[in-house]
């Protein structure tokens, strides 16, 4: 299934999307909110798949949210799980690039969180470095604990977009990532949610990003360090991952503080990511 939040009559709603239209289905609780329908399980899923719809949508008028807009815990991030990634931000410190031999994670606040096509704040007088990653976003659907990496897509709901939008100024000013990853706004995720059962193999999907048009990241899943198997293993051998939790597995090369000279986003620019098979998000810098 394609699924979208999406705002309807004044209320956020569940809808399945099929080609051009979203199906809003008949009202159940789990109908109402993303979260309650990973909640309700594989027998809520399978009967949102052959369920009736009481409105029908066009898609293109939709006025979509992130699929989940306010998660429950903090977004969980993968920091330098592409090599070239690695590299490129070792050469602008001009230090010797080490890849990481175990994954490198990092949070976003909740309140990071936008639409898909939502106005991402400046910030004017907090940072001057807004940078872009495009990343592909991993829905938890069953939680557990000591996941065998054999078992770990077991446990995954779908498959979204994210721009994990970083002040650099503030990320590396601080000497650690929490606060210049959770400026407001600064998580774009969508457009869609796809059910894991449509993405049978997460590492061979393709990732790029665009600022203004002018594209700035092109890459594939394939090449990341960590699968996500294994980051889902890593992250659940000592703490429970639960349903509705959601993993940024980190962003290939091309971002804009490694370039020469360093790129940043700025009031007016359109920053653009999609992920193969997901969709793309577009958001403007307000």
């Amino acid at each position: 299934m394609r699924l979208v939040t999406c705002l309807h009559e004044g209320r956020a709603r569940v809808g399945v999307v099929r080609e051009d239209r979203i199906r809003l289905p008949v009202i159940e609780d789990w109908s109402r909110a993303m979260i309650r329908l990973i909640d309700a399980g594989p027998a809520a899923w399978a009967r949102l798949a052959r369920a009736g719809a009481d409105v029908e949508l066009p898609l293109a008028e939709a006025e979509l949210l992130a699929p989940l807009p306010r998660p429950r815990k903090n977004i969980m991030c993968l920091g330098w799980n592409y090599a070239e990634h690695a590299q490129e931000s070792a050469a602008s410190q001009g230090r010797e690039a080490k890849l990481p031999e175990h994954p490198m994670v990092f949070t976003k606040n909740v309140t990071s969180v936008n639409a898909p096509y939502g106005e991402i704040p400046c910030h004017d007088g907090v940072t001057g470095e807004l940078d872009w990653e495009v990343e592909l976003g991993v829905i938890i659907g069953k939680g557990g604990r000591g996941i065998p990496r054999e078992r770990a897509l077991d446990h995954v709901f779908g498959y979204t977009v994210i721009n994990d939008i970083s002040a650099r100024d503030l990320q590396f000013r601080h000497k650690q990532y929490f606060i210049g990853k959770s400026l407001d706004g600064a998580c774009p995720m969508g457009p869609l949610i796809v059910t894991a059962d449509e993405i049978p193999d997460p590492q061979a999907l393709w990732l790029r990003s665009w600022v203004n048009g002018s594209l700035k990241q092109d890459s594939s899943t394939r090449h990341m360090i960590f699968p996500v198997a294994e980051i889902i293993h890593v992250l659940s051998r000592g703490m429970t991952l639960e349903p509705g939790d959601v993993i940024a597995t980190g962003t290939p090369s091309g971002v804009g503080f490694a370039r020469t000279p360093p790129e940043f986003l700025k009031r007016g620019d359109v920053v653009e990511c999609e992920v193969e098979g997901i969709g793309r998000l577009r958001n403007r810098i307000v």
